[in-house]
């Protein structure tokens, strides 16, 4: 009985680890919710609070980069942040500079049937470390969702819309990647952390 019980509470401590680990890597990706409605002023108290990520952090600074895209719709990198976990987590804002609303490029999400399957997101983006001859894509979760924001399918004119992406991370001595993102133009963007 002794041997039973132990494997029990062996397996039960080991699940438990893997639903908490999956719930800090959720919890770490950003996007959504009420906070990202507030000022711009806000990013300095953000930064400060040692938190994870946040879509809001570099907005007070100069974009690491400006992609331009199809129809008015600009997109603007505010952060490329390397984390402990070997992740690479890029935080911007989708812009619509254009007089009206425009849908979101399909093609934004890639050609992978497995992202596709899972509705408009920006998983058809990649990382490109030329250093080290790698391309790098955005990650995906245990069902085959990219971890990027996702659900969205019209920007308004004038609107913005916070965005973010994580990829693995490339290695640590490579700071500078080219980001590309599919109808965009190309952009070199510096890895902090």
């Amino acid at each position: 009985m002794s041997i039973r019980f132990t494997a029990k509470a062996c397996r039960a401590v080991v699940t438990l680890t893997v639903v908490a680990g999956v719930a800090l890597g959720m919890a770490g990706c950003g996007g959504g919710g009420d906070d990202d409605q507030k000022p711009e002023s806000s990013a300095s108290s953000s930064k400060e609070s040692g938190s994870q990520p946040s879509t809001q952090e570099g907005q007070s600074e100069a974009p690491l980069a400006e992609l331009k895209g199809p129809d008015g719709l600009v997109l603007q990198v505010t952060s490329a942040e390397r984390d402990s976990g070997g992740f690479v987590t890029v935080n911007g804002n989708l812009r619509n500079d254009g007089a009206k609303g425009v849908a979101v490029p399909a093609s934004l999400s890639g050609n992978e049937t497995e992202i596709i399957r899972n509705g408009r997101s920006l998983g058809g983006a990649t990382l490109v470390d030329s250093k080290g001859k790698k391309r790098y894509y955005v990650l995906r979760d245990t069902d085959g969702r990219p971890l990027t924001t996702t659900g969205f399918s019209t920007v308004k004119a004038g609107e913005t819309v916070a965005v973010f992406l994580q990829f693995p991370a490339p290695p640590t001595d490579t700071t500078e990647v080219t980001f590309q993102l599919p109808a965009f133009a190309a952009a070199s963007i510096q890895i902090s952390g």
